[in-house]
């Protein structure tokens, strides 16, 4: 019945994890599929590769993150 909805009406894609500012993570309400941002900006399927390259981006933006505000901090 699910699919059913998304096959009339189309998905209905919510933010399920942000990976970077600009790349993103979603998943549909009804169906529960999953989409994120390629590096061209093309929503493609969430794949196991693609999983794993998200998974790399969140570590390596946190590390950055924290990096600048530790540089932040001491410079204050």
């Amino acid at each position: 019945m699910k699919n059913v909805y998304c096959s009339l009406f189309g998905h209905d894609y919510e933010v399920s994890k942000k990976v970077t500012y600009h790349v993103k993570e979603y998943k549909c309400k009804h169906c529960k599929s999953e989409m994120t941002i390629d590096g061209h900006g093309k929503f493609i399927p969430l794949t196991p590769k693609f999983k794993e390259i998200n998974a790399v981006l969140n570590r390596i933006h946190t590390k950055r993150l924290e990096r600048s505000q530790k540089m932040f901090l001491v410079s204050s």
